[in-house]
């Protein structure tokens, strides 16, 4: 007996559109209440992750900036500042040191993190927090873990209603999306 392809694709698609249909639309529209309220004070927004959470940031810094106009940073991106704190401090300090230099009082530093439980993530949003800044993660329930520690730190949390990594992958970027294309729908009001 083979591998059942069919099948697996038709699991992780049911899955997906479980998670999608029972993720909190109220906690989406706060986090695009949280974007359109610094973009309203000219503040900046900051995106921190890891790993594939990591990649989300880079993908929407570039929407957001782009096709908002609201100054977005993927602290993800600047792979010099980013091995600079790994080396010559920690790597649980990464996005702490980053956030030290560029965050200022009012703007948004956004969170992806699978587990919620990273270290260098973690770290971000309390230096995040004694900047100034508004706070926000795109979490999720890996290993049942409700979004871990991130969620219970931050201004604004969505907490992906599976336990599977790549599910919330899967949804961070949908729910940046949602949020992007909700801010253009309304600036076009």
């Amino acid at each position: 007996m083979g591998f059942d392809f069919e099948s697996f694709a038709e699991g992780y698609l049911s899955d997906l559109r479980r998670t999608l249909s029972e993720v909190s639309k109220s906690q989406i529209e706060a986090l695009w209440i949280e974007l359109s309220a610094v973009a309203g004070r000219g503040g900046s927004i900051h995106m921190i992750g890891n790993g594939g959470s990591a990649a989300t940031p880079s993908h929407s810094a570039g929407d957001w900036s782009k096709e908002l106009g609201i100054p977005t940073i993927a602290h993800t991106d600047n792979i010099s500042s980013f091995t600079a704190w790994a080396n010559d401090t920690d790597y649980a300090n990464v996005f702490a040191g980053q956030l030290s230099t560029f965050a200022k009082s009012g703007d948004l530093v956004i969170a992806y993190s699978g587990s919620g439980n990273s270290a260098n993530v973690l770290n971000g949003i309390s230096a995040a927090k004694e900047a100034g800044c508004r706070t926000a993660a795109v979490t999720g329930d890996y290993n049942g873990g409700k979004g871990g520690e991130l969620a219970q730190m931050v201004d604004v949390a969505i907490v992906v209603p599976t336990t599977s990594m790549e599910r919330i992958e899967d949804m961070q970027l949908i729910i940046n999306h949602i949020v992007k294309e909700a801010t253009k729908a309304n600036n076009e009001q």
